[in-house]
């Protein structure tokens, strides 16, 4: 009896350990790999906001590539150029003179920057982690927990099982590694910095490395950032020897590697913060704490913001595989579970990417490995830096957007000199780049550089904001910043001869320029109009709120009376720009003229039907496969156009492999889901993120519009905790694309008008009230624009939309209210 117990109890722990291992691999919100990475692009990400690495998992040769957000070249710093004055009258008399050749010459040489481009975030360098004899290895696994924000590697080598667990911890600021085996006494191994810019590289003690660096000199500007990056060792067993500048471990039970990482940046103005103090101090605090203690704040820190949002599409077959070979196999299978782990991925790098008291996500989020980055991975502000904070508010990370509002607010100041001295104008103005220096002045040169309107599109984010939580007294704190942004425009505007309206002149449609013209310099471009538009009118909304300025505000109203209408052209297309000049055939990655669609909420079916339709035709002529970040702006465009079908064809063109080495032209995803450009960068990852978003839930016309965009493919699912304008938080599930139902919790009262694709009541049989005329909430008031000039030739289709069905509920605070269908 006592044998045949022993045999059951024996074959009842094998089966539990063959279930706990298959439990351990894979898993919903779990990216999974069965090999090391090779290449940068391989390998994930962690970030705590401030502190960012690249893990590799190699068994033999461990990597931690460093981030730390305020590591950039030069310092403190401006690029406004002294002569712009001299030249602006003329380069605008030669854009209405319509040459456009003459303009880009005067352009370039009295307002582009004369010597400094934008500064570069740079790469710490290197935590190197050498094992001996781990060459050989077997059942490799390597997972980044999207839940938990934890990397796992696990492998066997001899019989042995390793694992290694790395995360970024927000609470205790510091990136903390554990290693253990299975077996005592097996781990052996060497650990040492490296990296392009170190100055020294030492072991400070037996169990403290340490290296410091001085950032690069950049376009003229001399490196002044210093960093000290220290890595405390804590062994369970073994002992630990300094070997030069390397620390070795030998023979150890168990092992925690402790990364602090601390610049001398105080802020945008000054550097005067002793990072040596600052990076011992964060090893200090944490040194003595338990590795359960600080995983447990980690996780609970981390789940704050990531647990608000659920999203479930069902799972299939292909979810078993590796990540990176579901990326190749997802046009030709059907694996849903991708699309939601890629929407939370997006989620998690933000959290992982920008805090509160932190820098805003950059081009590549807080993620680089090069001294010398694509594009300086500054902060792109024609779409890119934008782009990164579409999930914010909407999928209920609002803390996260505090970093880019700061920066807004900073930007306010440093460009008011910008505004003073290359225009003559009062309130303040950026252009399309700017850096942790927060430089104002036109970068690269007048066709890419020549946009004075970052100012202008980073400014709705505050207004942004507002719709969401709906407080005054944050309201008033940005208010200046937006009444400023206004003064520039009232000084900077002018009259174009023609149909005498007021325009941004010097500019470009971002990036863009017609087939017919050798420069990009125009005047009026459709971008400008829509973005003045939305800028002039959320001023004098927040004005009267505030119950501020109203004699200024009628200033403003005869401004914004005087911009130009949208106008269609001889396609059927908006127009670019104010002459007809858009190809067809033109692929350009950027939509500008697309932005009162998306982001913006000029342009909706039933208010604009003849604009709907005309945007609709400009991305069916730009095409869908694009570089990655210009595939995730469709996205968005394409739910807003109600079409959930092609949103899905471009979500699945996104979800195309790109070669982490040969990245080749076409956007995409590399194996460790970054958006590939190429090359990397973030952009396109939370692009997706809020087009899904919009996808399933829109607030900005009027009502909170459920399953607005949802594709026939996505039959069965639910969200969860999603943000609506007004306050309201909203999950939805659907079966056979009809809504089953709706919780809405309303944080601030007020009535929700809700439309949806099929009949509804609240839940206990009580009828809902079928909505009439406006809404009575005025956090979905919308926005009315002039009429649209219509080229003659233009043919454009009638809007045909699906049936929905809108009602009202009255809420009242703090109470939760539950849907179903009817």
């Amino acid at each position: 009896m006592k044998r045949s117990k022993l045999i059951l109890l024996t074959v009842l722990c094998f089966c539990f350990c063959i279930s706990y291992g298959k439990a351990q691999q894979g898993g919903k919100l779990k990216m999974w790999y069965d090999k090391p990475a090779k290449v940068w692009n391989e390998a994930l990400p962690i970030g705590n906001g401030r502190l960012a690495a690249m893990v590799f998992g190699d068994p033999s040769n461990e990597k931690l590539q460093l981030n730390e957000s305020t590591f950039w070249s030069g310092g403190p710093s401006r690029n406004d150029n002294p002569d712009g004055l001299s030249v602006l009258d003329s380069v605008r008399y030669y854009i209405f003179k319509e040459d456009y050749q003459r303009a880009d010459m005067l352009a370039n040489r009295g307002l582009t920057a004369k010597q400094l481009h934008g500064s570069m975030f740079q790469t710490v360098g290197d935590l190197n982690i050498s094992f001996n004899g781990n060459k050989n290895y077997t059942g490799y696994y390597r997972e980044l927990d999207l839940e938990k924000a934890v990397f796992t590697t696990t492998f066997k080598v001899d019989g042995v099982t390793f694992k290694r667990e790395v995360f970024a911890s927000q609470p205790d600021q510091v990136i903390v590694i554990r290693l253990t085996a299975d077996k005592p006494g097996k781990l052996t191994f060497t650990t040492s910095f490296d990296g392009p810019l170190q100055k020294t590289s030492k072991a400070l003690d037996a169990q403290t490395l340490e290296m410091t660096g001085l950032s690069s000199t950049h376009e003229g500007v001399t490196g002044q950032v210093k960093f000290d990056a220290r890595a405390r060792i804590i062994n369970t067993g073994g002992t630990t020897a300094i070997e030069g500048n390397k620390i070795n471990v030998i023979n150890a039970n168990e092992v925690i590697i402790q990364v602090s990482i601390a610049t001398n940046f105080t802020d945008y103005k000054t550097l005067s913060t002793n990072e040596t103090e600052k990076c011992a101090n964060y090893l200090s605090a944490v040194e003595k704490k338990p590795y359960s203690s600080i995983l447990k704040s980690h996780v609970a820190a981390f789940q704050k913001y990531f647990n608000r949002v659920g999203f479930d599409l069902g799972i299939s077959p292909a979810a078993k595989l590796p990540t990176d070979v579901r990326i190749q196999n997802f046009s030709k299978t059907y694996d849903p579970a991708l699309v939601s782990m890629y929407y939370q991925f997006g989620r998690y790098l933000l959290i992982s990417s920008s805090q509160p008291g932190g820098q805003p996500a950059n081009l590549q989020g807080i993620w680089n490995g090069s001294v010398y980055p694509a594009w300086d991975s500054k902060y792109t502000i024609n779409i890119n830096t934008e782009m990164n904070y579409w999930p914010a508010e909407k999928c209920n990370m609002s803390e996260m957007h505090e970093p880019l509002i700061q920066m807004i607010k900073e930007l306010s100041e440093t460009g008011k000199q910008t505004a003073k001295t290359m225009y003559g104008c009062d309130g303040w103005v950026a252009h399309h780049n700017t850096d942790l220096w927060r430089i104002c002045g036109v970068v690269d040169f007048a066709n890419a550089g020549l946009w004075p309107m970052g100012g202008a599109w980073l400014s709705q984010h505050l207004w942004e904001k507002y719709l969401y939580n709906g407080d005054l007294k944050y309201l008033e704190s940005v208010y200046p910043v937006l009444k400023s942004a206004c003064e520039f425009y009232q000084d900077f505007l002018i009259e174009e001869p023609t149909h005498k309206w007021l325009v941004v002149s010097p500019s470009i449609s971002p990036e863009n320029f017609p087939d017919r013209h050798s420069s990009a310099l125009s005047a009026g471009t459709t971008m400008d109009n829509q973005i003045l538009f939305d800028l002039f009118t959320k001023t004098i909304k927040t004005a009267k709120l505030l119950k501020k300025d109203s004699d200024l505000m009628t200033e403003f109203q005869k401004i914004l009376d005087r911009l130009p209408p949208m106008r269609i052209g001889v396609y059927g297309q908006l127009q670019e720009w104010m002459g007809d000049w858009d190809n067809p055939e033109n692929k350009h990655r950027h939509v500008s003229h697309l932005y009162g669609l998306f982001p913006g909420n000029q342009i909706t079916p039933d208010a604009t039907p003849e604009l709907f339709d005309a945007a609709r035709t400009v991305l069916v002529h730009r095409g869908d496969v694009s570089t990655g970040w210009s595939m995730g702006w469709k996205i968005n465009l394409w739910a807003r156009l109600l079409d959930g079908n092609h949103a899905l064809n471009l979500i699945t063109d996104q979800l195309t492999l790109v070669d982490p080495v040969n990245s080749g032209n076409n956007g995409g995803t590399y194996p460790n889901l970054f958006d590939a450009h190429p090359p990397f960068q973030i952009d396109g990852n939370f692009g997706c993120t809020s087009g899904i978003t919009e996808m399933l839930l829109q607030s900005h016309d009027g009502a909170i519009d459920i399953l607005p965009a949802l594709p026939d493919d996505w039959k069965k699912g639910s969200i969860s905790g999603l943000k609506a304008y007004g306050g309201f938080e909203v999950s939805v599930s659907w079966e056979n694309n009809q809504v089953q139902k709706i919780v809405i919790k309303s944080n601030m009262g007020g009535n929700c008008r809700l439309r949806v694709p099929n009949e509804v009541e609240l839940a206990g049989g009580k009828s809902m009230i079928t909505a009439s005329g406006e809404n009575s909430n005025p956090f979905f008031e919308t926005v009315k624009v002039k009429t649209p000039l219509i080229s003659a030739s233009a043919k454009l289709q009638p809007v045909n939309l699906k049936k929905t069905w809108l009602y009202d509920l009255p809420t009242k605070a703090g109470k939760t209210y539950t849907i179903i269908r009817k």
